[in-house]
């Protein structure tokens, strides 16, 4: 069940536990000054209300060159015992099939940022989390990334996988209302996500 808006923090319908959000699918935005692709920012001054941290996930190059080179294989399929024509409309079509579902893979943001209120959020997407309700997080880093998401892995946890970043955050709730025990998101740099959030890192 993919958590639904009520207003302010994403709330959570229906009373049954919550199933796996799945997403198989954060190049940061400049705020100043020029960043790696796929890096997070810290916000320079990150003391008053505004965004404390910023990722986007976009898809690596290396999936572009195989997706548009498929396009490329169907068209030249389509042509073989037809026209020239169909060749171009099948290359046309499946080249447009692949850069839609590479952006919409690419579309997610995640986002720590500080309200007027002075509460601190993580916005994963569509959902949001306000840091009151987190007791602790740890970093996950790539070589245990496989247990987090295998064996380890509770069936009502909130899940934002990105198959192409290696590392993750989990962040731990304490919240009656919530029947997800944990928050756990594909970041590639947690350290700085958690950091910004302001909860305490378990070690």
């Amino acid at each position: 069940m993919v958590p639904e808006s009520t207003g302010g923090r994403v709330g959570l319908s229906g009373s049954a536990p919550m199933r796996i959000h799945w997403e198989i699918v954060n190049e940061p935005e400049a705020t100043g000054e020029d960043v790696p692709q796929d890096s997070g920012q810290i916000h320079p001054d990150g003391v008053g209300p505004g965004v404390l941290y910023r990722e986007r996930q976009r898809v690596p190059l290396s999936w572009w060159v195989i997706g548009l080179g498929v396009a490329t294989l169907i068209g030249f399929q389509g042509q073989m015992g037809r026209g020239w024509y169909w060749g171009v409309i099948a290359g046309l079509l499946a080249a447009g099939a692949v850069v839609w579902s590479l952006l919409h893979l690419s579309r997610n943001e995640l986002v720590v940022e500080r309200a007027e209120d002075g509460e601190t959020w993580l916005r994963a997407g569509e959902a949001s989390l306000p840091a009151s309700v987190v007791s602790r997080t740890l970093a996950v880093p790539p070589s245990a990334r496989s247990a987090a998401m295998g064996r380890q892995l509770d069936p009502a946890a909130f899940v934002i996988h990105r198959t192409w970043v290696p590392s993750m955050a989990m962040l731990v709730l304490d919240d009656p209302d919530d029947p997800s025990p944990y928050w756990l998101i594909s970041t590639h740099e947690p350290e700085k996500l958690l950091a910004a959030f302001g909860r305490p890192v378990v070690d």
